[in-house]
């Protein structure tokens, strides 16, 4: 085997190990605590979800469950969220909702370091499973009724995990039995809600589940909207001027409690005039929540909130697999820049039928080399490490990879680097700071990529063209009995 498939060889061989053993740690963190408790749902039925030693008369609560594949994106989201509450000196306690099967060092590491008070529970059974529109990553989302037998305090400001703490709001405790943000204008938003703990209440919802209520979308936002059918009618909640008068009744909460992301990213800023801007949540598509390290800067906001993490958990986690990707990287180049090209040749007869097949996969192996280099990169980042820490890994990934193709294919440089310089360009578009609006920036994006299409074409042309001569000069696919020219086609470094 000569040099040149020695490099290949051993780059793909390093790289395979990089996936397994990544793929090892996660394995080993996704290692569920199973336990058996027949009695647990008994339990909460008759006396509530005790936690241990309330501090505080009131809560912060959101839950937590396994059985999607971002179980631990959203682990590290739930970690941030305390972490800021906490940061906020919030007059409440941080609950967790927890179902029986998160780990338990994860168990440990929130109630531990992040000083929440975690309560266990079976998961709550989704009676909508089987509707049409149902969407099964929301089959254990019936778990935030369990806030209702919260028996220990006097309200409860429910949450997911993916808003956005701009504020203390310690004001919500002050609001009634139900109260939540109407982010549509006629279905409100269960991201974030106020509560008032009661085991009645609880239990006729458990009933009402019993009968299959009815339930828009078959997850928790479907069943709260219908069971508090009447709540777009009720009044807007204003805190009282005493802060330990709590009103009662059901109220509609201010916009600003609940500034859904996409508002700003029509304006590029906030301009939400009803109610304190303290909460910004992230709904849509998952893939596109703000912890991923590609949020930003396809979505500007992303960049906010992995400035909360990082001043809270940091990113110690994720940084070993960082260091460990980043020196792999940097060898290839050192690797690639150093070794001689000499591709072996495959000898062939002049009568040979299949030298076309030959020749054509060679040119789409070489084709798809180049594809995977700026592929492949995106996919083994940790997903949650910050996005400069991101973008700068999968732009030295996806250049590292690309010398590849260009010295085992003898290929120029600039054609097969036009997509990265491509990409670079489209994050500086995207990053710049002082579009007036959404509409600006998004159309200065669109207007970008258009003017790069042209040239993507043509470095594709080129690279095609390339291989052909490079096989019509016979330098890859010399006749039996004669050598290619090897002297003249060889790359000087």
């Amino acid at each position: 085997m000569d040099c040149q498939r020695t490099i290949v060889f051993s780059c793909w061989v390093l790289f395979l190990l990089i996936i397994e053993t990544t793929a090892y740690k996660e394995k080993q963190l996704f290692q569920p605590f199973e336990t058996e408790n027949a009695n647990a749902m008994t339990a909460v039925m008759e006396r509530g979800l005790k936690t241990q030693r309330p501090e505080h008369k009131n809560a912060y609560a959101t839950m937590m469950y396994m059985g999607t594949p971002r179980d631990y994106e959203f682990y590290v989201a739930t970690r941030v969220l305390i972490r800021s509450l906490k940061g906020l000196h919030v007059d409440a306690d941080v609950v967790i909702i927890a179902s029986l099967d998160v780990p338990i060092n994860w168990i440990h590491v929130l109630e531990e370091e992040d000083g929440a008070k975690v309560v266990r529970v079976e998961n709550l059974e989704n009676p909508y499973k089987k509707q049409t529109n149902f969407d099964s990553r929301f089959k254990l989302s019936l778990n935030k009724l369990y806030a209702w037998s919260l028996s220990d305090y006097d309200r409860v400001v429910m949450l997911d995990v993916d808003n956005l703490f701009l504020k203390n709001t310690d004001e919500l405790f002050q609001c009634g039995q139900f109260c939540a943000v109407f982010i549509n204008p006629c279905i409100f938003h269960t991201g974030l809600f106020v509560l008032q703990p009661s085991m009645e209440v609880f239990r006729d919802m458990i009933h009402e589940l019993e009968v299959k209520r009815d339930n828009s979308d078959g997850a928790d936002q479907g069943f709260l909207v219908s069971y508090f059918s009447d709540l777009l009618n009720q009044p807007l909640f204003r805190p009282p001027s005493d802060n330990r008068t709590a009103l009662t009744g059901h109220f509609r909460l201010p916009l600003g409690y609940q500034m859904d992301a996409s508002y700003y990213y029509l304006k590029l800023r906030w301009n939400v005039p009803c109610g304190p801007n303290s909460v910004i949540t992230f709904p849509g598509a998952v893939w596109l929540k703000p912890w991923y390290w590609w949020s930003w800067p396809v979505l500007p906001l992303g960049l906010s909130w992995h400035h909360q993490r990082r001043y809270t958990i940091s990113y110690s986690t994720e940084m070993p697999w960082v260091l460990i990707q980043a020196v792999f990287y940097l060898g290839i180049i050192l690797v690639t820049r150093l070794a001689r090209p000499n591709m072996t040749k495959l000898c062939y007869r002049r009568s040979d039928k299949n030298l076309s097949v030959i020749q054509t996969t060679f040119k789409v192996v070489a084709l798809l080399l180049i594809l995977s280099a700026y592929i492949i990169p995106f996919f083994i980042i940790p997903q949650t490490i910050h996005p400069l820490i991101g973008w700068s890994l999968y732009l030295t990934g996806s250049f590292s990879l690309s010398t590849i193709p260009i010295n085992a294919f003898l290929l120029p440089m600039l054609p097969v680097i036009t997509p990265w310089l491509g990409i670079f360009g489209t994050l500086l578009v995207m990053a710049f700071p002082s579009y007036p609006d959404g509409v600006v920036r998004a159309l200065s994006v669109f207007g970008y990529a258009f003017c790069c299409a042209p040239f993507l074409w043509v470095s594709f042309v080129k690279i095609t063209s390339h291989l052909q001569v490079m096989i019509d000069k016979e330098v890859f696919f010399p006749r039996l009995g004669e050598s290619g020219v090897t002297s003249g086609l060889s790359k000087l470094y």
